[in-house]
């Protein structure tokens, strides 16, 4: 009897222990399972972070140019802010620009548009420029363009800008300037960029 009451303790016993290793193994299992799944996550959101990142920032690119302007663009007759002069750009339309002192290079009196763009060297669409002008787009007339229109643009402020097919977020008839100035984070000197409407300068 007493034979058997030991069996029957140890088979129990046994039974016990089974039951807890087989516990314990799919406490770490399930344990690996969720780390393994964190790093996976954290992996995902750090990848959509670096792709966010390889966005093309336009405003730090090079603003300068030779100075050149298009055919058929006309110099202001009575420009506020005549060649020469300097004025101070208080909200700028790239980084660097704003505050920054500018020496005006050109004025010329045209319609400036906000064009959004996918760059013929194939970077990220570029949405909301400012600015291109009228005598820089291919499809030029004598009419202006509306909001919506597609042109074809014929400039190389950016890279990918030129012959690139934008459409026309909106227009401004209006004095632009082609200015010279020093980038307020950068330091460094940006000459003849191109363009600064009138509404964005104002006298010192």
């Amino acid at each position: 009897m007493k034979k058997l009451w030991l069996v029957v303790t140890l088979l129990t016993f046994s039974v016990f222990i089974t039951a807890c290793s087989n516990s314990e193994g799919d406490e770490e299992t399930n344990t690996n399972g969720n780390t393994e799944s964190s790093e996976e996550m954290n992996e995902e959101m750090d990848n959509e972070s670096s792709e966010s990142g390889e966005e093309t920032d336009h405003s730090d690119m090079d603003h300068s140019s030779s100075g050149e302007v298009p055919e058929g663009l006309e110099e202001a007759d009575q420009p506020t802010y005549e060649v020469g002069e300097t004025a101070i750009i208080p909200d700028g339309h790239m980084s660097g620009m704003e505050g920054a002192e500018a020496t005006i290079a050109g004025a010329y009196d045209t319609v400036a548009y906000v064009v959004s763009y996918d760059p013929t060297d194939g970077g990220e669409r570029v949405t909301d420029h400012k600015w291109v002008i009228h005598e820089e787009m291919e499809e030029a007339s004598e009419e202006p363009f509306e909001s919506g229109d597609e042109v074809t643009l014929d400039a190389s402020h950016m890279e990918g800008m030129d012959g690139a097919t934008a459409t026309i977020e909106s227009a401004e008839e209006t004095t632009v300037y082609m200015v010279n100035f020093e980038n307020t984070e950068s330091g460094e000197k940006v000459e003849n960029h191109k363009w600064v409407t009138e509404s964005e300068l104002r006298a010192e």
